[in-house]
């Protein structure tokens, strides 16, 4: 395909095709190659405007790279540099994280009263159905195990994988998801650290604690050093689950994969209360909190 751009010589640039909404439509991996007549440095180019059956439009940056994207900068000219700021990104996330779990510690009491008021209010709205789902499963092993590896492989390893996929191949929806994913765990901290909540599990209500119960793998993917017990309010498990599922079913038209987007959020909503790890209303909160963070980090575009 040839882009006429007047007295410039041919250069082969680098571009991301995307679609309507800002959705990165491309239906390959990687980034594709336009073919524009150009003259000098290719630093002036500014925006392309390809026309092949469907209108894309994209920013060339020097190397292949987007231009800044949202409240947090895109993507640099140099892939090493991108490493090492997403690294120090999460790291800093890191950190945040566990000055605020330092704050909700000593504050046992309260955050187990915090819990039986969530009961009672969910007991007012017709929402307490923490025991009822787990009486459904203790008594078999292949449901427990199951909603155990949900709580446990559907949450990290997933979240990672999909972060990896979206950054090698569709840049921009990679950058929404990342910044839904911080305003959203902002708003977490903040309820965390200002209203702890202890989960069922950890009141005398009846529940059992199937991941340690019954799952020994749990410790490696979510270190009991690093939890914070009493921030159940909102569900983060959830929320960004969620966050993933609506990227995954906006960037990616293949049917596998959208079935995946819907059905992954809803298994984690059963585990996450199942599991005694969450009540229903932190799973409604969760989701809340991720669509403000989404609608936040789309705004920030």
């Amino acid at each position: 395909m040839r882009v006429a751009v007047p007295n410039r010589r041919s250069a082969t640039i680098p571009l991301v095709p995307v679609g309507r909404g800002g959705v990165d439509d491309s239906p390959e991996c990687g980034l594709h190659a336009a073919q524009v007549d150009t003259e000098g440095s290719s630093d002036d180019l500014g925006q392309v405007h390809l026309d092949a059956g469907k209108a894309h439009t994209a920013q060339y940056v020097p190397g292949g790279g987007l231009g800044r994207v949202g409240f947090l900068a895109g993507p640099t000219s140099s892939p090493t540099l991108d490493l090492v700021k997403q690294v120090l990104l999460m790291v800093g996330a890191a950190l945040l994280y566990f000055a605020v779990r330092g704050l909700s510690e000593g504050r046992v009491g309260v955050a187990i009263r915090h819990g039986h008021d969530i009961l009672r209010l969910e007991s007012r709205l017709g929402l307490d159905w923490e025991r009822g789902l787990q009486s459904l499963i203790i008594d078999h092993h292949v449901l427990v195990t199951l909603a155990n590896w949900i709580y446990i492989y559907g949450h990290w390893p997933v979240i990672a994988a999909t972060l990896v996929w979206l950054f090698h191949c569709h840049r921009r929806n990679y950058l929404l998801l990342r910044n839904a994913m911080f305003v959203s765990g902002a708003i977490g901290l903040v309820i965390f650290a200002t209203y702890p909540v202890a989960p069922p599990r950890l009141l005398d209500i009846g529940l059992q604690d199937t991941v340690t119960t019954f799952s020994t793998s749990y410790r490696a993917l979510q270190p009991p050093a690093l939890i914070n017990k009493y921030a159940a309010l909102p569900s983060l498990h959830l929320g960004w689950n969620l966050l993933v599922g609506i990227t995954v079913f906006r960037t990616d038209r293949r049917t596998a994969l959208r079935l995946f987007a819907v059905i992954g959020p809803i298994l984690m909503a059963w585990a996450v209360v199942a599991t005694a790890n969450h009540y229903v209303l932190d799973a409604v909160v969760g989701a809340v909190v991720a669509l403000i963070g989404l609608a936040v980090a789309r705004h920030g575009r």
